[in-house]
C-alpha cells in the first residue's frame, strides 16, 4: 500500500485473537481513520463477528500522527464502530490518573485539539493524548521517538487499563 517496508513484526490471526481477553491496540492515524492494513485485518473478521468470538472482550486504542490535526483523538473514536460491531467493550486513557499530564501546559502540545490544550508554537507540539487514549507524532522514517511525556502518558495508559481489566474475572 505503498508503504515503507516494516520489520518482521508477528502479526495476529484470526484464530489467535480470540484466545485474548484484552487488547491495547496502537494504530498509526490516516486521516483520522484506521490504516487501510489494520481496516482489511477487520474486514476479515466477518465470521468472528457472526458468532459473537470477540463480544465482551475489552479494548483501549493509542495512535499516532504525522503532525498536528493529524486525528488521533477522531481515529479511536471512529474505531468504535468497529469495536461496538463486535461487543468489544472500549476502556479510555480518561483523566482519573492521567489529568495533570493531559491538562498541563508546562509543555506545550497539541495534537487531539482538547479544550485545555494551549498552542502557541507549531513546531515545538507534542501530542500527549486525550482521555481516549495515548498519542504521538511520528515520521514515517522512524526518526521522530516520543517525548519522555509522551512516553510516561503511555505507562500511565498502559497501568489504567490494566487496573480496569484486572478488576474482571475471565
Amino acid at each position: 500500500m505503498h508503504t515503507p517496508a516494516k520489520p518482521d513484526y508477528p502479526i495476529i490471526t484470526l484464530e489467535e485473537i480470540v484466545k485474548y481477553d484484552a487488547f491495547l491496540f496502537g494504530m498509526p492515524t490516516r486521516y483520522g481513520m484506521m490504516p487501510a492494513q489494520w481496516k482489511t485485518f477487520w474486514d476479515s473478521t466477518g465470521k468472528l463477528w457472526r458468532s459473537g468470538a470477540l463480544y465482551g472482550k475489552y479494548a483501549s486504542i493509542f495512535s499516532s500522527t504525522a503532525g498536528p490535526g493529524g486525528g488521533q483523538e477522531v481515529t479511536a473514536l471512529n474505531s468504535m464502530s468497529t469495536l461496538v460491531h463486535h461487543g468489544i467493550i472500549y476502556v479510555p486513557l480518561g483523566y482519573a490518573h492521567s489529568f495533570a499530564e493531559l491538562s498541563g501546559v508546562d509543555e506545550v502540545h497539541g495534537g487531539t485539539c482538547n479544550s485545555n490544550s494551549v498552542i502557541i508554537d507549531l513546531i515545538h507540539l507534542t501530542p500527549l493524548g486525550s482521555p481516549w487514549g495515548a498519542g504521538t507524532f511520528a515520521k514515517d522514517d522512524g526518526s521522530r521517538q516520543p517525548t519522555d511525556l509522551e512516553l510516561k502518558i503511555a505507562k500511565i495508559h498502559g497501568r489504567t487499563f490494566w487496573l480496569n481489566v484486572s478488576r474482571v474475572k475471565f
